[in-house]
C-alpha cells in the first residue's frame, strides 16, 4: 500500500499509538489501514457416496482439483458465500449443511470455513474458474492432484468420519514447512485442536 484510501496522501509503515503491530498509516490524515485475514468459504458437496470436485482453470494451482470454494463477499453470510461459490465454480445447486472444518492458514492470512452440503441435482458443469467438475468416491479421489493442503486435510477428515453419529466440527492450523529442495513437493504441518 502506497497511498491512503481516505485522502490519497502517502502512507508509512509504523506502529500506531496504542497498537503493537506495524500498520500502514496515512502521513496526512493519520488513518490507520488495517490488513486482516481473508475468509475463504466453500463446501463438501455430496451426492450419495461421492464428492464434487472442480479442476482449477485459474492460478494458483491451475490444473489441480479442489472443493468449490472462494473468498467471501461483503454483504453475505458464510453459508451464502459457500453456496454462491459452488454455483459459480460448478454451476451446482446445494443445500448447505453444518460447518465441518475451520482452518487457519497464518502464513498467507486466510481463514477457511468449509461446510457439509448436499447436491440438489446432477445438473452441474464447469464454471468460469473450472476446466472440469466431477463426482468422486473416496477411492477415485485424485489425492496427488489436490490443489491445497486445507482441501486434502478436510477430505481426509471427512472420509474418516463417515458413519460417525452426530455433527463433527474440525478446526486447526495449517503451517507451510520450509523445504531444503526448492521446487520439491509442498510440505505443510497440521495442528488440529
Amino acid at each position: 500500500m502506497k497511498f491512503c484510501s481516505e485522502c490519497g496522501a502517502p502512507v508509512a509503515v509504523r506502529v500506531p499509538q496504542g497498537d503493537h503491530r506495524p500498520r500502514h498509516v496515512c502521513k496526512a490524515c493519520g488513518t490507520v489501514h488495517y490488513q486482516n485475514p481473508k475468509v475463504v468459504v466453500g463446501c463438501i458437496a455430496q451426492w450419495e457416496d461421492k464428492i464434487l470436485l472442480c479442476k482449477r482453470a485459474i492460478e494458483p494451482r491451475r490444473g489441480f482439483w479442489t472443493l468449490p470454494a472462494g473468498f467471501m463477499e461483503n454483504g453475505e453470510s458464510a453459508r451464502e458465500g459457500a453456496a454462491r461459490e459452488t454455483l459459480e465454480e460448478a454451476n451446482a445447486r446445494v443445500d448447505i449443511g453444518p460447518l465441518y472444518s475451520l482452518f487457519n492458514l497464518p502464513h498467507i492470512g486466510q481463514l477457511y470455513l468449509l461446510f457439509r452440503a448436499r447436491l440438489l441435482d446432477l445438473d452441474f458443469s464447469a464454471g468460469d474458474e473450472s476446466t472440469e467438475v466431477g463426482l468422486f468416491t473416496e477411492a477415485e479421489l485424485p489425492w496427488s492432484g489436490i490443489a491445497f493442503a486445507v482441501v486434502t486435510e478436510t477430505l481426509k477428515l471427512y472420509f474418516s468420519d463417515r458413519g460417525s453419529a452426530g455433527t463433527l466440527l474440525h478446526s486447526g492450523d495449517i503451517h507451510r514447512e520450509t523445504t531444503r529442495n526448492p521446487g520439491s513437493e509442498r510440505h505443510y504441518r497440521v495442528l488440529l485442536y
